[in-house]
């Protein structure tokens, strides 16, 4: 299968790069091929819903080419819209999917035609709070997103009370992480 992982996390060493580490593991271990984009390197303009990426000249055009932003998105599109897996990775720093994710994901807008149907979807989260409850609007934007798109929830791994990568470690979280990338069929 064809995964396509996008990040959101500026800590190469945080919590979900540590659940984005184990979700590769087990992936590429079951033979998935993966390519991973971590949003928060990246120069991705926000959306400004100018609507020139749906009033294109040439509606074959599937990659994006008319969104009147040039930037690091090109390089996702192809990977985005090859993908059978979409994974999402974000810390929950206040209620929400962190702004660099939530720029890329606004960002489908250009690709939505092309997105809808025959994926599978998956979020991982990670967060200080020792409750869910702060995970619930990104949870409900990710089921209202993948119910749009017709896309299938794979799973989902929400990672409370870890505020740092040792506390992280000493749950079970990795190992969901792990176990989700390795037996995605």
């Amino acid at each position: 299968m064809k995964i396509t992982i996008i990040t959101g996390s500026a800590h190469k060493n945080g919590t979900s790069a540590c659940l984005t580490e184990q979700f590769v593991k087990g992936a590429s271990e079951a033979g998935h091929e993966i390519y991973r984009y971590d949003a928060a390197t990246k120069q991705v303009h926000p959306c400004i819903g100018c609507d020139r990426c749906h009033a294109q000249e040439h509606p074959t055009d599937t990659v994006n080419t008319a969104c009147v932003f040039k930037d690091d998105m090109q390089g996702l599109n192809p990977h985005l819209l090859e993908a059978e897996v979409i994974v999402l990775v974000s810390p929950i720093y206040y209620y929400g999917i962190n702004a660099q994710l939530k720029t890329v994901i606004d960002r489908f807008y250009a690709n939505d035609a092309a997105l809808h149907g025959q994926k599978k979807a998956i979020l991982m989260l990670t967060m200080a709070d020792d409750t869910s409850e702060s995970a619930d609007g990104a949870l409900a934007s990710f089921r209202g997103m993948t119910n749009f798109l017709g896309w299938e929830m794979a799973g989902t791994v929400v990672g409370v009370n870890c505020p740092t990568l040792d506390m992280l470690k000493e749950t079970g979280y990795p190992r969901q992480a792990y176990e989700l990338g390795k037996n995605l069929a």
